[in-house]
């Protein structure tokens, strides 16, 4: 089949790789000069690095080199991708510097394709660009006059050059990975640097201790069962049922470590709630450094408040705060998320495709309900984002092999909208529009890997328990995949 992929990312890469490998013609499209999605050289701000370490964050057939450090940094996770898509003969199929202005959807099914050059129809349309779409940056009142001024506002991902801030007064807006990345880079050469956070939220140290990579607590299948699933099985229901003090006790030693070795108390920095609540939306690590640059006055947290308004008094430029606090600020950096959108696709799809909260309606995040000759890949915010790009992508292929028995459309329906509910309810409303999966990685690729019907061995689900998610013991699910559709 004659396939269309948007956006060479992660789930891009992923979905033409194994796609191509069944015979179908698959064609890329990316809107920059460069394949990556949210690790393109356009969008990585200064001191970004993964959330992952390189064994749990790669494809399945192509490790990371042994000269990236633990957790690498958003220009050599590109150069990794950009080697992956060369080395396996994906790029004279990615169309780069060419954006999708528009698709629609033929009578006979099948999408056509358009762009400022051409028009091209083809038999299925991946929907790949992903959770993090447009940058959200909030509308400040004065925000004219500061700009007028010589002030700057961006967002996190479009402040690329950390010269821009030597020796300025640089706000961040936002207590999220970006943020406080970008706050402990650009805190190395400002004159001040001054974190503004509408909530202080619960973040996991690198290694507890200083020892225990957080690997071993987070990224694995007993890390996921620590939190309560919507539809728990086997050792989770003990967790959550008679083992729930076991599971309480195991949470608050983590909270107390956590408060203790990062300084909160002494800091004022302790969030909300418990530690549980990390996984409300999407699991932060802390930064290297931030916790270390806020105690030696580096860096200054004004938390529980927000930036009410931005003035310029003789000259100077000042953000003026929700608890009337008045923050010198030459730039304003706001690591404060993403608008979600599919601008390619026409009113009426995305009518058809979401709810009436907006919310995707993609049935195990893949298959949206009601559409035909439409899927999307990538649509979850997972821990490990190339394991579930590749599964994803094999889900694909036996789907458009016709290997794939699916409940019908209602019950997909009532399945999906059941975990939207549960998703809104579990995360607080900060479930991106019902694709955030985080922390249940895994158990959204177990649910693929059933709709497969390629389920994994016992000892390494067993395995998976105790120790980290190793992406390349999933190699042979591809393998699997093609002897069952090649004897059909």
């Amino acid at each position: 089949m004659k396939v269309a992929v948007i956006v060479a990312g992660f789930a891009g890469l992923a979905t033409i790789k194994h796609l191509r490998e069944f015979g179908h013609d698959v064609t890329v499209y990316e809107k920059v000069g460069d394949v990556g999605g949210v690790w393109s050289g356009s969008r990585t701000y200064p001191g970004i690095t993964t959330q992952n370490g390189k064994d749990t964050y790669h494809m399945s057939d192509f490790p990371m080199p042994d000269s990236y450090p633990e957790w690498p940094s958003g220009p050599q996770v590109q150069a990794y991708l950009e080697s992956y898509a060369t080395q396996k003969g994906l790029m004279p199929h990615i169309r780069l510097n060419t954006e999708v202005t528009a698709t629609r959807q033929e009578p006979d099914g099948r999408w056509t394709v358009s762009t400022k050059d051409d028009e091209i129809t083809y038999d299925f349309l991946v929907v790949a660009n992903g959770i993090f779409s447009r940058p959200a940056i909030p509308q400040f009142p004065g925000a004219e006059a500061f700009e007028a001024a010589g002030g700057r506002i961006c967002h996190s991902s479009q402040f690329l050059n950390l010269e821009e801030a030597r020796g300025k007064d640089v706000v961040v807006i936002g207590y999220g990975k970006s943020s406080c990345d970008v706050a402990a880079a650009v805190g190395e050469v400002t004159s001040s640097t001054t974190v503004v956070a509408r909530e202080i939220i619960w973040k996991s140290p690198r290694r507890f201790a200083g020892v225990l990579n957080y690997k071993y607590l987070l990224l694995t299948r007993m890390g996921e069962g620590l939190f309560k699933y919507i539809r728990p099985r086997g050792i989770e229901k003990f967790l959550h049922g008679i083992g729930k003090p076991i599971r309480n006790g195991m949470v608050g030693s983590v909270q107390a470590l956590t408060t203790k070795q990062l300084g909160l108390k002494k800091l004022g920095l302790v969030p909300e709630g418990k530690f549980e609540r990390i996984a409300r939306s999407t699991v932060s690590l802390a930064t290297d450094g931030f916790y270390d640059m806020v105690a030696q006055g580096q860096i200054a947290v004004e938390r529980d408040t927000q930036i009410k308004e931005l003035r310029v008094v003789g000259g100077k430029k000042i953000a003026v705060l929700a608890n009337r606090a008045e923050i010198p600020a030459d730039i304003i950096i706001c690591g404060t998320g993403w608008h979600q959108e599919v601008p390619f696709l026409d009113d009426s799809t995305k009518s058809r495709i979401m709810d009436a909260k907006g919310n995707f309606r993609l049935y195990n995040c893949v298959k949206p309900i009601g559409v035909e000759n439409l899927l999307f890949n990538g649509y979850n915010s997972s821990f490990f984002s190339a394991l579930s790009a590749e599964v994803g992508a094999l889900w694909i292929a036996s789907y458009l092999a016709g290997d794939m028995p699916l409940p019908s459309e209602a019950e997909m329906g009532r399945k999906t909208d059941d975990r939207l509910a549960w998703m809104e309810e579990r995360t607080e409303g900060k479930h991106a529009r019902g694709t955030n999966i985080i922390p249940f990685s895994m158990h959204q690729i177990d649910e693929l890997l059933e709709d497969l019907r390629l389920p994994i061995p016992a000892m390494q689900r067993f395995m998976e328990w105790q120790m980290p998610v190793k992406p390349s013991s999933y190699v042979k699910v591809a393998q699997r995949l093609k002897q069952r559709i090649n004897q059909t």
